[in-house]
């Protein structure tokens, strides 16, 4: 009986100290999932955080922090992830180049690698077979705002000031190298040319996703180019409505005084504008789901389940990838997506 209650005593004491250790799961046994974002203040990354959250009840134990922008600050994160035993970590990356770094570490580990909203290099994705990412193809919204500007051309062959039978845009670009900065920018241009436009460009910078640098560089614009701008091309809303602000500074607007400016995150300040009649268009880029699909690919992957058609609801592209498809937003839908 004295060696059974000793026994029983040792097992007690041992589960006390591995419960102190941390371990990789909680008391309700959901996996610990790491999240970096690359910085919280960012107004996309901000629904695609509330969405995490939001779908990790009962699922994962989450600690999310903010990499503010720095790179040096996510790598410690990273270390600081796998050292307290992560079961999978999800990177927001601040460069999406500096993810080989953090897939050889997570490798080491044997730990599972979750990237989103920043896709990195497809030979970085290459180096292990539990990476994965979860996204949307940058193009995509590129052609779709492209398309909203040959629409309103088609619709108002006025829209074209000078009559000269082109378009004259400016571009305001996310940061240098982004891959949907890239992209958007490349796409959005093709697709006016595709639609049988011929285009100029009057005037493009880097706003770094930002509205007040978006209004900044808008202003610059039209001090240097003033009616000569025909159309106004943003990477994202941010950057748009800044423009919007210094357009309504230089008198657009109003009595009829119109530029057409498209956007790309459909966020509701921008759905605010499209309805206000500033923004002529935007692109969903799905938060919501960007968010749900990370957060369940991690606690499946942190939990050991299989992954499958009932249980995880998005398709799974190349054994890697999970694409969230993009959708134009126009006064016309504008609704469905508030």
């Amino acid at each position: 009986m004295k060696k059974s209650f000793a026994i029983l005593a040792t097992l007690v004491v041992l589960g006390a100290l591995l419960a102190s250790c941390g371990g990789s799961a909680d008391a309700g046994g959901t996996p610990k999932i790491g999240v970096a974002i690359y910085k919280f203040d960012d107004t996309f990354m901000s629904y695609v955080r509330n969405a995490i959250e939001a779908n990790a009840t009962g699922k994962a134990t989450i600690e999310m922090v903010d990499s503010q922008n720095a790179q040096p600050t996510q790598n410690d994160q990273v270390d600081a992830f796998l050292s307290k035993k992560a079961k999978v970590i999800a990177i927001n990356p601040v460069d999406r180049t500096a993810a080989a770094a953090i897939i050889d570490k997570a490798k080491g580990r044997s730990t599972p690698v979750v990237f989103f909203n920043r896709e990195p290099l497809a030979e970085d994705m290459a180096k292990s077979d539990t990476v994965y990412y979860v996204g949307a193809r940058a193009e995509e919204s590129g052609t779709m705002s492209g398309q909203i500007i040959a629409d309103y051309f088609t619709a108002n062959p006025d829209a074209d000031k000078n009559g000269d039978g082109i378009i004259q845009y400016v571009m305001l670009k996310g940061e240098p190298g982004h891959q949907d900065a890239e992209l958007r920018t490349e796409y959005s241009v093709k697709a006016i040319e595709d639609a049988g436009f011929k285009v100029e460009k009057i005037a493009e910078d880097t706003a770094m996703w930002d509205r007040v640098k978006g209004q900044d560089k808008m202003a610059a614009f039209l001090a240097a180019h003033g009616d000569a701008i025909e159309a106004v091309l943003a990477n994202n809303d941010d950057m748009a409505l800044g423009a919007i602000e210094a357009l309504k500074a230089a008198g657009y607007f109003s009595e009829g005084k119109f530029m057409p400016v498209v956007g790309v995150d459909a966020t509701a300040p921008a759905l605010a504008a499209l309805k206000g009649g500033t923004l002529l268009g935007t692109v969903l880029n799905d938060a919501d789901n960007q968010g749900k699909a990370t957060l369940l690919l991690a606690a499946l992957l942190g939990s050991g389940e299989e992954i499958t058609e009932d249980n995880f609801p998005y398709t799974i592209t190349d054994g890697k990838c999970i694409w969230i498809p993009y959708q134009k937003v126009t006064i016309d839908n504008a609704a469905d997506f508030e």
